[in-house]
């Protein structure tokens, strides 16, 4: 009994002192991700308080996955701002991480965007049960902005978290769950 407790205070304790999850915790395959999901989420922001229409589906793409997300931000004057994105991934050599596929290239490749373009840079990643997708810019005066959706599996559904930073600073951060539709 003694051995047994020893090995797994060991264990919880590398983990802490490395600063990941416990060794035992397995990352999801993006199977586990594919659906369509809605739902609904309150930002505040200086201008007082809107709502969002989120969706998003995670389906199987060309040799890899695509993500395709569309929010609909109600103003607090009645005006409607709809932003839609869709963007392919490819496995890298890297397990868990995919780059994003988002234009061809001259040989007829698909490869990302590029952030000196003033693009944003585009890339995912599968951290235990939470595919992370990752978009970088580069801003006019060589600063940097850094959005962040994190997307947890839940029973019926994901847990969502996005958040926004700009040179290190935190601008934004909307948090919510979507309910995976049937």
């Amino acid at each position: 009994m003694r051995r047994k407790l020893s090995v797994a205070v060991f264990v919880a304790v590398v983990a802490a002192l490395c600063g990941s999850r416990p060794v035992w915790a397995a990352d999801a395959p993006i199977e586990a991700f594919f659906g369509t999901y809605v739902g609904t989420m309150i930002s505040a922001s200086d201008a007082g308080l809107t709502k969002r229409d989120l969706g998003v589906s995670i389906e199987r793409g060309d040799a890899g996955f695509s993500v395709n997300w569309t929010t609909i931000t109600r103003k607090p004057d009645g005006r409607f701002k709809r932003k839609a994105y869709f963007i392919n991934f490819r496995p890298t050599r890297r397990p868990g991480i995919y780059a994003s596929a988002m234009k061809t290239d001259k040989f007829g490749g698909r490869v990302p965007l590029d952030p000196l373009a003033g693009e944003p840079y585009v890339w995912a990643r599968i951290g235990g049960q939470t595919l992370t997708v990752f978009a970088l810019l580069i801003t006019d005066d060589g600063g940097y902005e850094m959005q962040v959706y994190d997307r947890t599996l839940r029973d019926k559904g994901l847990d969502l978290k996005f958040s926004r930073f700009a040179n290190g600073k935190a601008l934004r951060e909307i948090t919510g769950f979507l309910a995976k539709t049937p």
